[in-house]
């Protein structure tokens, strides 16, 4: 893309169908956004930044109001979404379907379609990772190691929401998008080549799984890790005040500290406490709380004692002598094959899917997909060997 190409700033509604008339034709876009969520539970989608060889456009959501004709064709299965590190952006949007802001209106509208991100997508970071890059690399370090040009990071950190948006914010958020467009055809041609297209297309299909998006406050107390200390009857009064914390969070629009942090919710499970003054008497609940959402609070408490008391966390992974030297010969075995292939000995296997093969053989991610041909096959047989000598 020519460093010339000049950006349309999107604020009104004619250049907005216009900006929507020139998508239609295009097969890609690449993708990018800019939000805050600074004091809200669901992101504030500041800028959206599109781009192909041909143009770049900033649109500014804030300006617009109603953006649905451009996210009919964001959500648009015939559009690839070029995205680096995606993650984010898809909750973005899989924030405003949430939020009801906007349904895609060629599906019907029922609680299971809420929280969709748009696909199918290509995520440049998983990509990099695919063609021998590093795991987690950074876009500018992915853009200099691709076209040797250097980014400046100088608003990582800006006020989005603020308008008027400076010139420098602007330049700063159409140059987030604007290499993009020869990264992807770096790394799309390298993916063709080493014949590594379908494992990008199967990790992109992962992460656009609707599911990823929709923070069920009845599943919020994995959230808190340390929960696993804690004895079963407290568990279950940590999943129900967790569950509380995110439907308030969620339908308040609050940051989830902001009602009460996660120190706050292992005291309260901890204690159990009966009564408001019990609850107050807490180091970590702040007295706010207990006068706003204090009988919500000790509700959660009561209905956590009356649920069966079972743990809820997986218990920590403890392997015997045989096991230990099993999983040593697994990950030797995943480093040789990756050095092999080019790619990090983690994009191919983490530790937890080994430990999930060692568990269970028939199931885990090393048995479904891309990586069952290159190691999958191999680790089972080595646990199946394994098992053979009676370990």
């Amino acid at each position: 893309m020519s460093a010339m190409t000049q950006a349309e700033i999107v604020q009104d509604a004619a250049a907005l169908a216009r900006l929507c008339a020139r998508l239609q034709g295009e097969a890609w876009v690449a993708l990018d956004t800019e939000f805050m969520r600074v004091d809200t539970y669901y992101a504030r989608l500041c800028l959206i930044q599109l781009a192909t060889p041909e143009w770049v456009a900033v649109i500014d959501p804030l300006a617009l109001g109603d953006l649905a004709p451009l996210l009919d064709l964001i959500y648009a299965p015939r559009l690839l979404k070029v995205i680096h590190s995606a993650r984010q952006d898809l909750e973005v949007f899989a924030d405003i379907c949430r939020s009801g802001a906007y349904r895609d209106r060629g599906r019907q509208d029922t609680e299971g379609d809420r929280g969709t991100p748009p696909a199918p997508v290509f995520d440049t970071q998983i990509a990099a990772a695919l063609c021998g890059h590093a795991e987690q690399i950074g876009y500018g370090a992915l853009v200099e190691a691709v076209t040797g040009k250097k980014l400046a990071k100088l608003h990582t950190r800006a006020d989005w929401a603020r308008r008027p948006l400076a010139p420098e914010l602007i330049r700063y958020a159409e140059e987030d998008v604007r290499d993009l467009c020869d990264v992807y055809a770096a790394l799309a041609g390298r993916l063709t080549e080493l014949g590594r297209a379908e494992w990008l297309a199967e990790e992109c299909a992962a992460l656009t799984d609707p599911a990823l998006y929709r923070n069920d406050p009845e599943l919020a107390f994995r959230r808190i890790k340390p929960g696993n200390q804690l004895a079963p009857p407290a568990q279950a009064v940590l999943a129900q005040l967790t569950a509380w914390r995110e439907r308030e969070a969620q339908s308040q629009n609050l940051p989830r500290n902001w009602v009460l942090n996660d120190a706050a919710l292992m005291a309260i499970a901890r204690a159990a406490p009966p009564t408001p003054e019990r609850l107050g008497a807490i180091k970590d609940v702040h007295g706010a709380a207990v006068r706003k959402w204090g009988e919500a609070i000790l509700e959660a408490v009561r209905a956590g004692q009356r649920a069966p008391a079972r743990a809820l966390f997986e218990p920590p992974v403890r392997l015997d002598p045989g096991r230990t030297e099993l999983l040593a010969r697994m990950q030797a075995r995943v480093q040789a094959v990756a050095q092999e292939l080019g790619i990090g000995a983690s994009v191919l296997a983490t530790r937890r899917d080994l430990l999930d093969l060692i568990r269970e053989p028939e199931g885990g991610a090393l048995l479904r997909g891309w990586r069952r041909a290159p190691i999958g096959e191999e680790l089972l047989a080595l646990r199946a060997a394994f098992a053979a000598q009676g370990g």
